[in-house]
């Protein structure tokens, strides 16, 4: 089939409505960079701004063209499509004239014959520079055939018969006269049309004039009608090829499959106006027709994933159609003859097809979607542009117009990203909304946690003063008390002294001491525990006459040293050195410290009178070392004595961790 009247108005309505199934994106997406974003922004910015100065440039100097818009033209019979002769005086040429202005348009005849020839010219008479090279402008030359163009009876451009890239729909047309044509002044014109008798031909006004001074008139049209289409149908694809990838990652979401084909459809459509590719006309035609079809399919399936409903007939009614139009018109001997009529026939069930697609889907989703109701005004313009495109492929319209229906893919990627962008934001509010409520909920939370933690803060300390305070008592009772209840009773049996009460009294006032500064922190420094005791008892040696040695040197730190450790430590400690005091005569008492890989060691050496380790262990009177073995055994450590006749070394060793 041949794609003269182009249905933009289909096929873009059926892509305007992926739209909005596309953009639910599951997380919000992450934007560009803020640099990157400014460094396109302003590249973009350099060249329209670049683009707008030259077409101006070119605008500002339209004094010095020639707008040719008045022109005789004539109709001849052919037998076909043939060679244009290198030169041709228009004297020659049957003396038929009519007198027409610029633009022309003429209606599709009768097929009289198979092919004819419509010749345009143009009488220039108007001033022209002598020192520029000269070239001709026109927006457009519409036919099906070769284009010839003689200019004083020389030909100057040959235009072979490449499909619709090649008559102008899109491509403006633009001729350098040849320095040789350019010499002379440019008297006549004569524009040669070969097409056949059932398509509308069609002729623009026609520029003349200095080459830089038009170069801005057409590379204006040829941006607009060609290049920006032709981008805007790249991005929709990329687009497409993007939602592949994303499918591939989410299968459930069928969606993103259904854009991919629908952009690789519209991407096939439109191909072939912008690039040149070596593909028969009537199979050009089938394509183009067929992926209308196909885009009004897809389309139907996207509204339907839209308002959720089946429409199974109209869904089975859909696949069945581009089905049995495609089948039927393949440019093969059985299917249907290419004729116009059977052209309109094919166009008049795309109507149909777009018709129905439209207004079902707008129907369905206009109540229970706000961005349906977008879609279905992207599809009200994508319609308009379709019908200004059939318009002018019917030259109801001047052929200087524009053929709008390029900017279908154009109008469905804004609008994609229009909905993209509403999702996006939508996303960004979601996930700020959830993340306040999580912020509530984790302050809440905490504030439970902290009077939770609070109250246990509260429970443990009474706990802790309560084990300290029968701790205390259990020390007091098991030494304090018990050591003045045997006194009391020495002194009211007559068995004691002054001097012995007095003594007894003083250990009392020492294990007091001793049970007070077991309480202080130590924070597992035992010579702090020990530098401690040592205020303690160098006031006794002092008025003892004993000399202290403190050598003591830096230790790991103990961790499990707890009041009730440090309490066992203070003891065994002052029951060494009150043994010395009372028993051995010494003059010096030597502290010192050892480190060990496992422990370490408290060392206590005296000068004075040995002992019987042995015997002192177990005779009833040596309750003080076993005290003293029981309160290591306690803090798993153990005590060893060493006692000669120059004196006695007591040791203390303690672990580095409890249970070693």
């Amino acid at each position: 089939m041949k794609p003269e009247i182009r249905g933009f108005w289909a096929g873009s309505a059926a892509r305007v409505a992926t739209a909005q199934e596309v953009a639910k994106p599951d997380r919000p997406l992450r934007p560009f960079s803020a640099f990157a974003a400014l460094i396109f922004s302003l590249a973009l910015l350099a060249a329209l701004g670049a683009f707008l100065s030259l077409a101006v440039s070119g605008i500002q100097r339209a004094d010095e063209c020639l707008h040719l818009t008045q022109a005789s033209w004539q109709e001849v019979a052919s037998s076909g499509f043939s060679a244009p002769p290198a030169s041709l005086d228009s004297r020659s040429l049957p003396d038929e004239w009519r007198a027409t202005a610029l633009p022309l348009s003429l209606h599709a005849a009768s097929p009289a014959n198979a092919h004819r020839i419509i010749w345009v010219r143009l009488s220039v008479t108007g001033p022209q520079s002598v020192t520029e090279s000269l070239a001709l402008y026109g927006a457009r030359l519409k036919t099906d055939g070769p284009v010839a163009l003689y200019v004083n009876g020389k030909l100057v451009y040959r235009g072979q018969q490449r499909g619709q890239q090649w008559n102008s729909l899109f491509t403006p047309l633009w001729v350098p006269l040849e320095p040789g044509v350019s010499e002379a002044p440019v008297r006549e014109i004569l524009v040669r049309l070969e097409h056949t008798a059932q398509y509308p031909v069609a002729v623009s006004s026609l520029w003349l004039g200095p080459a830089d001074a038009l170069r801005g008139r057409y590379q204006t049209r040829q941006w607009l009608q060609q290049g920006l289409p032709a981008m805007l149908n790249a991005a929709f694809l990329a687009v497409g090829v993007f939602a592949l990838f994303v499918w591939f990652k989410r299968k459930h979401e069928p969606g993103y499959l259904l854009f991919f084909n629908l952009a690789v459809i519209a991407f096939a459509a439109h191909l072939h106006y912008y690039v040149d590719l070596p593909i028969a006309n009537d199979w050009f035609g089938w394509l183009v027709v067929n992926s209308l079809c196909w885009l009004l399919t897809v389309g139907h399936f996207f509204l339907r994933l839209l308002h959720g409903r089946p429409l199974r007939w109209l869904s089975r009614g859909m696949i069945a159609a581009p089905v049995l139009i495609g089948v039927a018109t393949m440019p093969v001997s059985w299917a249907l003859p290419n004729t116009q009529f059977m052209l309109a026939v094919i166009y008049a069930l795309e109507l149909m097809m777009a018709m129905v697609v439209g207004l079902v889907g707008g129907i369905c989703t206009w109540r229970s979607s706000r961005e349906g109701r977008l879609v279905v005004v992207a599809v009200a313009i994508c319609v308009l542009l379709g019908v200004s495109d059939w318009m002018m492929h019917n030259n109801v319209v001047s052929p200087e117009g524009w053929f709008l229906g390029a900017y279908t893919n154009g109008v469905t990627f804004i609008f994609f990203g229009l909905l993209m962008y509403r999702r996006y934001m939508h996303a960004i509010e979601e996930v700020e909304r959830v993340n306040a409520s999580l912020a509530e909920r984790l302050r809440l939370r905490e504030v439970e946690l902290e009077q939770s933690h609070q109250r246990l803060r509260e429970i443990e300390q009474r706990q802790l003063l309560s084990d300290e305070r029968q701790r205390l008592m259990q020390d007091m009772h098991d030494g304090l008390g018990s050591t003045l209840i045997s006194a009391i009773r020495s002194v009211e049996q007559g068995r004691m002294g002054d001097t012995e009460v007095s003594q007894i009294l003083k250990d009392c006032m020492d294990d007091l001491k001793l049970a007070i500064d077991s309480m202080e922190p130590v924070e597992a420094d035992l010579l702090l525990l020990l530098a401690t005791l040592r205020f303690r008892l160098e006031p006794r040696m002092e008025g003892a006459n004993v000399a202290l040695v403190w050598d003591v040197g830096e230790l790991p730190p103990l961790d499990w040293l707890d009041p009730s450790s440090a309490l066992n430590i203070l003891r065994i400690v002052q029951e060494s050195v009150a043994n010395i005091l009372r028993h051995t005569r010494a003059t010096v008492i030597r502290v010192a410290t050892a480190a060990e890989s496992a422990g370490v060691q408290v060392i206590i050496e005296d000068n004075g009178q040995g002992f019987d380790v042995a015997t002192a262990l177990w005779r009833s009177t040596g309750r003080g070392l076993q005290n003293q073995q029981r309160r290591a055994q306690a803090i798993d450590g153990r005590v060893d004595w060493k006692s000669g006749d120059t004196g006695t070394r007591f040791t203390l060793w303690l672990p580095l961790q409890r249970g070693i």
